[in-house]
């Protein structure tokens, strides 16, 4: 069984979507379900997570709404405000709905990320949300790291979920290996937490795509550092897949992500190991079901 833990799905508008740029035209169009589903039928890939992309809470709805017609959706991470005050009437009726997993915010594009993970709204909003056991999903550049640390350290009673492995800068290793390194360092603390999950994905779009027009052959010997990088930090039963479709086809086709993915696991991982990174962590943390 092999789950891709990190899919969006829209109808496009474009003002829900002021992240999708005017560099970005293959994003301006609806993308769902259906329109991957063929790609991860060739790659053997039968489910699922569903992340948000917009920051309101219709998206949670627009999410489940589509895990209800179509079976490989087989979770949903949407979004609310923590700091609502109706947020526990929200999860409420969210929680009716057996797709329904968690909740990410676009931290990463906050103006100060260290004023967001450190109010007091926000920290009872997220200790809310784990006492359902409900995951959350992390999304951060890998200079934003020690940023979240202490954050992530203190919610600590479910799963976390990093995503993109917090954006190594791909484009720079070999410019700037100062701050892969510090990225390294920073991925090491983070592991140290056990309930923190590290979704090996978005790759891809941290290469010079929009220089070069895709990522180039030579990006995956970069992309398979970062990957080794993860897996010294977190080990082989915290890492998932997750292809970030439709937004990695900025850079790549779903195939080519995944074929990313699945030739380092082959090298790198033993065959339990495999079976954990493709679907067995992915159903433990989100508590999919097979």
């Amino acid at each position: 069984m092999k789950i891709d833990t990190h899919q969006h799905y829209w109808r496009y508008r474009a003002q829900e979507f002021p992240w999708i740029a005017d560099s970005m035209p293959l994003l301006k169009r609806d993308r769902l379900p259906t329109d991957v589903e063929s790609a991860m039928a060739n790659a053997g890939v039968t489910g699922a997570v569903a992340v948000q992309a917009r920051s309101v809470a219709a998206e949670t709805d627009f999410l489940l709404q589509l895990a209800d017609q179509v079976p490989s959706v087989m979770g949903v991470v949407g979004w609310a405000d923590l700091r609502a005050g109706d947020l526990q009437q929200q999860l409420d009726r969210w929680c009716a709905h057996p797709a329904f997993k968690g909740l990410r915010h676009i931290l990463q594009d906050e103006s100060d990320v260290s004023d967001w993970v450190n109010d007091v709204l926000v920290n009872f909003g997220l200790r809310t949300l784990q006492q359902r056991h409900l995951v959350y999903d992390v999304l951060v550049y890998h200079h934003q790291l020690p940023l979240v640390h202490a954050f992530c350290a203190a919610h600590d009673t479910h799963w976390l979920a990093l995503d993109h492995m917090a954006k190594p800068a791909v484009r720079d290793w070999a410019r700037a290996p100062d701050a892969l390194r510090e990225w390294g360092r920073n991925l090491d603390i983070l592991g140290t937490l056990p309930h923190v999950m590290c979704k090996l994905s978005g790759a891809v779009t941290e290469t010079d795509w929009a220089v070069h027009g895709a990522a180039r052959p030579a990006d995956a010997k970069v992309i398979w550092s970062c990957f080794d990088r993860a897996l010294d930090a977190f080990g082989p039963n915290r890492i998932m897949f997750g292809s970030d479709w439709p937004v990695c086809q900025l850079a790549a086709p779903y195939e080519s992500v995944y074929d990313l993915a699945s030739q380092w696991a082959a090298k790198r991982l033993s065959e339990s190991e495999q079976t954990a990174f493709w679907s067995g962590n992915a159903l433990r943390c989100y508590g999919l079901t097979a």
